[in-house]
C-alpha cells in the first residue's frame, strides 16, 4: 500500500486511445452524430486533464478549456467542410454540430456528477474508478439513445 501512486483517470494514454478509436469508427461508417458525441467527450477529457497540469490561476479553468476545444474543433470541422452536408441533419441541425454540443453537455454533466457524489460522500469516491465510470456510462447511454433515434 505504501508504493501505490495516485491515478489520473483522464490520462494522455486514455485520451489517445479514444482518439484512435474515433478515427476507426469514422472509417467504419458509424454515424457522424455518434462519432461527434465521443469527439466532444474526448475534448472535455483533454481539457480537464490539461487544466489540472497548469499552475497559473486564470489558465487552469477546465470549463474554459472545454469550451475552447469545442469551438476550435467546430471551426476546424466547418473549415474542412466536414459539416453542412445535405441530409446530414438531426432535428434540422447538422449532425456533427448537434453531436458535439450534446457530447460536451453530457461530458460536463458526468464530471459534475462525479464531483457532486464526492461532496456527498465527504470527498471520497463511492466506488473505484468513479471518475472514469460515470463519464463512460453517460456517454454510452447517450450513444445508445441516439442510435435508437437514428434507426427510426
Amino acid at each position: 500500500m505504501f508504493f501505490i501512486h495516485q491515478v489520473y483517470a483522464q490520462c494522455p494514454v486514455c485520451i489517445v486511445t479514444v482518439g484512435g478509436g474515433l478515427l476507426i469508427a469514422k472509417k467504419l461508417g458509424i454515424d457522424d452524430l455518434l462519432v461527434s458525441l465521443w469527439i466532444s467527450g474526448l475534448n472535455t477529457a483533454i481539457a480537464f486533464w490539461l487544466a489540472s497540469k497548469i499552475k497559473k490561476k486564470i489558465l487552469n479553468n477546465p470549463l474554459l478549456w472545454s469550451i475552447g476545444f469545442y469551438l476550435l474543433t467546430l471551426i476546424y470541422l466547418i473549415l474542412s467542410k466536414q459539416t453542412g452536408h445535405f441530409n446530414n441533419t438531426f432535428l434540422s441541425i447538422d449532425k456533427v454540430i448537434f453531436g458535439m454540443t450534446v457530447g460536451l453537455a453530457v461530458a460536463l454533466a458526468a464530471i459534475f456528477t462525479d464531483k457532486f457524489l464526492r461532496r456527498l460522500n465527504k470527498g471520497k469516491v463511492l466506488f473505484y474508478y468513479q471518475k472514469v465510470v460515470i463519464p463512460l456510462v453517460l456517454l454510452v447511454l447517450t450513444t445508445i439513445i441516439f442510435n435508437i433515434f437514428l434507426k427510426k
